[in-house]
């Protein structure tokens, strides 16, 4: 908790980046989210990774671990073959009781506008998974406009469109969630008054924050805390919102 206010960071990572070296322990997290008084965080693999069953597996232990404050979410590519993808999902909602799919168009690849994608939104319908879908850096496939299609076309999924379009695309991600109710927004990498100008157009209920790297938690939860907006907006975005969607209880 911090200055009153339970604290769901929803975009954070542990295991090793194989694209660019990082690392991170379930005890390094942990220890980030007493520093900065964060009560639970979603905790997704890189998106890079030698194997991610292994990475998957690292999560779903520090879940089992630590199921007051962790919550696990699969990263893997959806290109693998035959139902592989399917498969790994579904292990990891009933061995670990992860609470979302994160799909990384950068590296993936996936585009969401043609019907060859139409699987991997049907494996989140099937287990009841929301979608966390990286936008900003990847364009085209990470613009948060094509959101618009699979949420249009599934309406029974969750779409949380990470970093709110990275800043530069913004405008798009609340043009999305203003046309589909079933997308929320998570705000990282948003200056504070862009957080002012989507808060002017689309509900707290359905922001939520995210950190996704240690260096950026404070500046990140600090942002939030400094608007001069009502504590009922603030309890939204800095954790009411993370909890329904995730269907985790504070």
């Amino acid at each position: 908790m911090r200055n009153g206010f339970h604290i769901f960071d929803a975009h954070t990572h542990i295991g090793a980046a194989w694209h660019n070296g990082r690392t991170m322990s379930a005890d390094d997290l942990l220890r980030n989210m007493d520093e900065h008084g964060i009560d639970r965080s979603l905790v997704i693999p890189f998106p890079v990774v030698e194997e991610y069953r292994r990475q998957h597996d690292l999560i779903g232990r520090a879940v089992k671990q630590h199921p007051d404050r962790l919550t696990g979410a699969a990263c893997l590519d959806p290109r693998l073959p035959g139902r592989q993808f399917q498969d790994e999902i579904r292990r990891c909602r009933e061995v670990y009781g992860f609470r979302a799919i994160k799909l990384q168009p950068q590296y993936h690849g996936l585009d969401p506008m043609s019907d060859s994608s139409h699987f991997f939104f049907e494996t989140a319908v099937e287990n009841r998974l929301p979608v966390i879908w990286h936008t900003g850096a990847g364009v085209p496939f990470a613009l948060p406009s094509l959101c618009m299609a699979p949420a249009r076309q599934f309406p029974e999924l969750t779409l949380v469109v990470a970093h709110c379009g990275g800043g530069v695309f913004v405008q798009e991600a609340v043009l999305a969630a203003l046309f589909c109710p079933n997308i929320s927004l998570e705000l990282s990498s948003l200056m504070p008054h862009q957080v002012l100008e989507v808060l002017a157009k689309v509900p707290p209920d359905r922001l939520m924050i995210g950190s996704d790297l240690p260096e950026n938690t404070e500046v990140e939860i600090g942002k939030i805390l400094g608007l001069p907006v009502p504590d009922a907006d603030k309890r939204f975005i800095l954790s009411g919102t993370a909890y329904r969607v995730f269907g985790q209880e504070p």
